[in-house]
Parts: C-alpha cells; structure tokens; sequence
C-alpha cells in the first residue's frame, strides 16, 4: 500500500516510525529540507521537498498511484486544501486531516464531502478526553477502552505499600477481589507477559485487563482510596485546555487556569467564562502555591514545552497533589520518565497515530480488521480489538486447545453484553469480541493472523 505522508512534525513523524515499520511504502511531503533528510536518514523512505497543496508537488510524491494521503502539517488550512486537491488527482484516494481549530469542528463535519474527508484528526481533542477518563478514575496510570466501553486495559504501578507487592499473580483475584488478567508487566523498562508464578515488585507497571464495572473495586482492594476530583488546575492555556477545560466544566467541576500570557489569558476566559483564569508563571512554585494548588484535586500540565511541564508536574508532587498529568509532546517514553512523580502522561501524537493506523489496517484488510488498536507498555506491547465473523476459525473450541502464534495472548472474551476475563475452558462464538495483547515486534493485521500456520 502506498501512503502519502503530508506534514513531518510530531505527527507525521510518529506515523512514520510505525508504518515504515510495518512494511508501508511511504513518501513524506514538507517544506523543511533538514527535517526530510533526518526522517530519510532514520527510515526507509522517500521525501519531497514542497508545498503539499501544490498539484505538482503532489503529483511528485505520487499521488495518482498513492492509496492513502494523511495530510499532518501545522496548519488545518493547508490540510483541507491538500486532501481537496489530491483527491481531484486522484479519485479513488483515501484522504486523512489533522483538524485542530475548535471553530471548524461543526462545520467540518458537514462539509466532509466537499472536503474529499475519508476521516478527521484532532489530537488535542483527543488527549483532553483521555484526561477526562483518567480524572474520573484517578488511581490509573493509563486507560484503554475495548468492547464499546465495557472493557479497559488499566495501567498500574506497584508502590512499596501495595497488597501486591511480593504476591505472584496467581493470588491476584482473591487480593482484588474480582476477575481480573494481568496482560502485560514492565520491570526495568521491558515488558514481558507473566505466567500465574509471577512475583510482583515495587517499581513494576502492570497492565490489568477488565470489565469496566470492576475498575471501582479493584481500586479499593488495592487501597487506592483516591478522593473524587472535583478541583482542578491546569496549567497552559493551549488548545487541549480549552478542550479539557470544556469537558471538566460540563462534568460539574472546578477549573482554574493558569497562563503566561495575557493574550492567551483573554481569549481562554472568554470561550470559558465559567472557568477561573489567573496570568502567571506556572513554573514557579511560589505561584502554584498562592492559587492554592496544594488544596486542588487534581493538576494538569499543558503548557507547549516538555521541560517545563515536567517542572511544574513535579512542584505538584511536592505539594502533595493526588493526582497529576503530564503532557508530553516532543519526549519518547523511556524507563526514565517513568520514575519522575509526574504521574499519568499523555503523548496526544500517540493517540492521533493509534488512530491513523487503525484506519491504515482496516484499508489494507477490508474484512477482518481491528476495531480497536492501543500501543501499550511503552510501544512494546499492541492491545487490539476484533470481531469473530463466520470467517473466523476455532469457533466453540476452548482456549487450552488453540495453537496461537508466540506472545499472543487473548485476554478478554466479549458474548455481547456479557464480558469475560478467559481460562483455558473459555471459547469464542460468531459474533463475540476478541481483546488481543501481542508484543510490540508482533504485528496482527486480522484477527486470522494470531492462528499458527
């Protein structure tokens, strides 16, 4: 498949590194001679220098012969003009943009076929909402939702105190006190998937598989009695504050913004009048600490640099916050990261591309293909999500019995209505839903693929 990769920043870049790796022919598009040349440098790919809107710089790249085109520059104009017009060169294109501006959001919608949209992105919306989830069960590292939201993937980190701690997961049901899969384990910066004799140590992140109902309990059992947020800060008044701050406000609770800027403070507190807006230096503590951040639920850090919003997340640490996000847009996970108190972080390029990559291997299968696709323990894990159609094999025969392929794991069975977390007498039936965890070098395109040839 051929796939046209329009725009080499965050996005384009995150896209890169996982479809090249997935064997795509890609040809990225973008002004930025040194920025094409490190990405060529790094995959095997081929770049085009130019303005992606422009026909000629379009028909350069390819795109009469091209299959996708995921227009991810800056700008969401530029965006729009280049799906339009590749599309016009190329009927049978399947475009992607990445729309951020908050104003286009109804009117893209109705406009999508004018547009020549097969989908819309927007990142920022994206990372807002997975904020609000882990807000709403403060405890989780990271949520992941399978089988229309009755189903999650729950990260967790066992502290000194933990009732897991020097227990192997075979104990684990009785500890928590409903059924529950660990999936998936990181230990020293690498994942590995567990056996039943598996004994748990402070500093591990384990990755827990369960019905959404059971969230509730396993927090208490654990005794990770976090209080419900009801006060937030956040602090950055970028895009994901506004979408954030929106969705907090809607949900009943209180949010006071933090910014530098005056101009960004007006503009913010106008969308958001209900929303509390204070021009200042988040980065210093004396600030944080005269807005009351030390009596607040909950702390977010928004702001357009990394650095910065480590600083700040750890300052909340200090001040005992119970709960902190930390949003990351430049940094890749490393081991590193994981041991600063900056608690849950959130990479909005990763969910953008999750998603783009979703849509890629349901255009490349056309049946069969994942519903759902989450990137889990750092990258070196895939937690997806298939239906079981008549064309699925094995129907009715208990797990114990099938020959899957090494490091698939199925982790969770959905009979409709019904969720359950398997043992080797479970079976699947047409119609079900598979959760899959297979590691990160283990790529499955259908759900026929995790079978042994």
């Amino acid at each position: 498949m051929k796939i046209l990769i329009a725009g080499d920043g965050k996005v384009g870049a995150a896209l890169t590194r996982q479809l090249s790796a997935e064997g795509y022919d890609l040809t990225l598009i973008d002004n930025n001679p040194e920025v094409l040349a490190n990405t060529v440098n790094q995959y095997d790919v081929m770049a085009v220098e130019g303005n992606c809107a422009a026909m000629d710089v379009l028909e350069e790249a390819g795109v009469k012969e091209a299959d996708l085109l995921i227009a991810a520059t800056s700008s969401d104009e530029v965006n729009m003009i280049c799906c339009l017009t590749a599309h016009a060169m190329n009927k049978k294109l399947h475009t992607i943009a990445r729309i951020r501006t908050p104003e286009y959001a109804n009117q893209l919608y109705l406009m999508r076929g004018i547009f020549a949209l097969s989908m819309s992105v927007n990142p920022e919306k994206q990372a807002a909402r997975e904020m609000l989830r882990l807000l709403q069960y403060p405890g989780f590292l990271h949520r992941e939702t399978f089988a229309k939201g009755r189903v999650e993937i729950v990260e967790l980190r066992i502290d000194e105190d933990s009732p897991l701690k020097n227990h192997p997961l075979s104990q684990l049901p009785e500890i928590v006190g409903c059924r529950v899969l660990v999936c998936t384990v990181v230990r020293a910066g690498v994942a590995s998937a567990p056996s039943g004799d598996f004994v748990l140590k402070a500093g591990d992140r384990i990755y827990v598989t369960a019905p959404t109902h059971n969230l509730a309990t396993l927090l208490k059992n654990l005794k990770i009695i976090a209080r419900p947020v009801k006060r937030v800060m956040l602090c950055g008044a970028g895009r994901i504050s506004y979408y954030l701050a929106d969705l907090l406000l809607r949900a009943g609770m209180q949010v006071k913004i933090v910014e530098k800027e005056y101009a960004a403070c007006r503009q913010i507190s106008e969308l958001l009048p209900r929303a509390e807006v204070i021009q200042g230096d988040a980065s210093r503590q004396a600030t944080l600490e005269n807005e009351g951040l030390q009596d607040y639920d909950a702390l977010v850090s928004l702001t357009g640099l990394d650095e910065l919003n480590m600083v700040i997340s750890m300052i909340g640490s200090s001040l005992k916050v119970p709960h902190i996000i930390t949003k990351l847009g430049h940094m890749e996970s490393t081991p590193i990261l994981n041991e600063l108190p900056i608690g849950s972080i959130v990479y909005p390029k990763e969910l953008c591309s999750n998603t783009i990559v979703r849509y890629v291997r349901a255009l490349k299968n056309q049946t069969g293909a994942a519903v759902a696709v989450h990137s889990i323990a750092d990258g070196q894990a895939e937690a997806v999500e298939f239906l079981v159609d008549k064309d699925t094999p094995c129907c009715g025969v208990p797990l114990k019995d099938l020959k899957l392929k090494n490091n698939v794991l199925i982790v969770c069975i959905s009979h409709g209505e019904n969720i359950e977390i398997p043992h080797g007498d479970s079976s699947y039936q047409e119609g079900d839903t598979l959760i899959l965890v297979t590691s990160g070098d283990h790529i499955i395109y259908s759900l026929n693929d995790i079978f042994q040839s």
